[in-house]
Formats: structure tokens, C-alpha cells, sequence
């Protein structure tokens, strides 16, 4: 994971921080969102930072689609940059929609819900997979195979919880294939060499309690600032322009 490194602890210790850890995000910010939502202009859950889920497939870009072009799939709300594609989203939402809720896919591994940049995805036999950031991705293309194969095994278990309390509960509770920022990061770099990726992704804290998922990419935390189309100004959050992140597109 990205985000957290812990000392070694026995199985009594990790469970009273565990008890400690969601007491303290029940009382600083709840639950937290089961996707990685933001609030649009009407006040409803929006994915993707407003991006076309469908312009990923038919045009290979992160496309900001358009808020007045919107459609409804379990309880969130997508914007899409043409009536072809919603009326495509709306036909086969399955098909379309992100996996593990547009949390990281890496994260995802590890049973935790954190970041979100429309801006960093693949799409891997025919599924939509989005991560928090540049080194999200960089680490989950090491063995994109494992990756999903673990994410997939944990999510009837994560999906089912606000992130706050998903990411917490297994920064204590780990895995058993837990590996630490390092450990990854120099699996990176031997598989890498000579290649480098300057990018903090904000701390546990920050993503944690004092901001909401995709404020990295929406704010521009060491990228450009993608805005939130609909509600940020235009630029950057032009409905139907194509969003650049940290590097180039995939």
C-alpha cells in the first residue's frame, strides 16, 4: 500500500488500535462514502469526478462529461459528454462502471478504499480500473493479475463499507499478503531501473479525515488541478475536455 507503514505488533496490540482507530474516525468524520463520491451541484453523489465513464472505452481518454447528460446506477450519479453515452451506460451499466467503487485498485488488494484520479486508469479484459495516483498505478501494473485477483476477493467485504472505516480497519487489521510502501516501491524500482515517480500522496491523516476521496486529483495535490465539472470553474473543469493528470494519458 501507499499510503501506511507499520511496525511489526502482536495481535492484541492491533486490535486495541483498531478499536482505537474506528472510534476515532466514527467521531472525527463517520463512516466515510462505500464509493469514491463527491457532491455535485444538486447535491448528488457523483463518480469519477464527473468524468464519462463510457469516453474511457470508445475513445481511450478521460473525457469531463457533461452535467446536464447524467445517469443514476446504484445510488450514484454519472455525467457523460453525449447521449450515445449514456444511452450505452444505461443499457449495460455493468460494462461501464468502475471497479471497486473508483477507489485505487492497488489499495484495493489490501482491502482499502483510498484516492481516486480519473485521470489514472487502464482497462484490463474489458473493466474499468481507476487508482489514486500515479504511483497507485505504477505499483498495481508490477502483476495487474494478483492485484485484481486479491481486490476482487476482498470487496464483498469492503464494498459493503464507508472507506473511512474499510482503509482503518485493515491498516490494522492486515492482510496476510500485506506488503509495505517500501517493500513495493523497491519491487518497483528492480523492475524499473533507473526510472523515478516524485509524488506524495498526502498522508493517512489527510485522505483520511480531512478530505474526500479524489481531492488530490480535483485540487491538483503535485498535478494539475482537474476542478469538478458542473461545480468548479471553467478552466479547468470544461464539460467534454479531455483531463491530463500527473503524467501522460495511459
Amino acid at each position: 500500500m501507499t499510503y501506511c507503514r507499520f511496525h511489526e505488533t502482536s495481535p492484541y496490540r492491533r486490535a486495541a488500535m483498531l478499536v482505537a482507530a474506528l472510534a476515532i474516525a466514527a467521531a472525527l468524520a463517520g463512516c466515510g462514502t462505500r464509493y469514491a463520491t463527491v457532491k455535485d451541484r444538486n447535491g448528488d453523489d457523483l463518480m469519477l469526478l464527473g468524468h464519462d465513464p463510457v469516453a474511457y472505452f470508445t475513445q481511450g481518454k478521460a473525457l469531463r462529461g457533461d452535467p446536464a447528460i447524467s445517469a443514476k446506477h446504484d445510488d450514484v450519479v454519472y455525467y457523460f459528454t453525449s447521449d450515445e453515452h449514456r444511452r450505452r451506460f444505461v443499457a449495460e451499466p455493468g460494462r461501464y462502471v468502475p471497479r471497486y467503487g473508483a477507489f485505487c485498485s492497488s489499495g484495493a488488494a489490501y482491502g482499502v478504499k483510498l484516492g481516486s484520479d480519473p485521470t489514472e486508469w487502464r482497462i484490463v479484459d474489458g473493466r474499468l480500473y481507476i487508482f489514486g495516483d500515479v504511483l497507485g498505478r505504477e505499483y498495481w501494473l508490477l502483476d495487474p493479475a494478483w492485484n485484481i485477483a486479491k481486490a476482487d476477493e476482498l470487496w464483498p467485504e469492503a464494498g459493503a463499507s464507508g472507506h473511512r472505516w474499510q482503509s482503518l480497519k485493515r491498516f490494522v487489521d492486515r492482510v496476510p499478503w500485506y506488503k509495505d510502501g517500501a517493500t513495493i516501491h523497491a519491487e518497483w524500482q528492480r523492475a524499473n531501473p533507473g526510472k523515478r515517480v516524485d509524488y506524495d500522496p498526502g498522508g493517512v491523516f489527510m485522505n483520511l479525515f480531512v478530505k474526500y476521496p479524489g481531492w488530490r486529483a480535483r485540487e491538483g495535490h503535485q498535478q494539475p488541478a482537474l476542478g469538478l465539472v458542473g461545480v468548479d470553474p471553467c478552466p479547468p473543469a470544461c464539460s467534454g475536455v479531455e483531463s491530463k493528470g500527473y503524467g501522460s494519458p495511459p
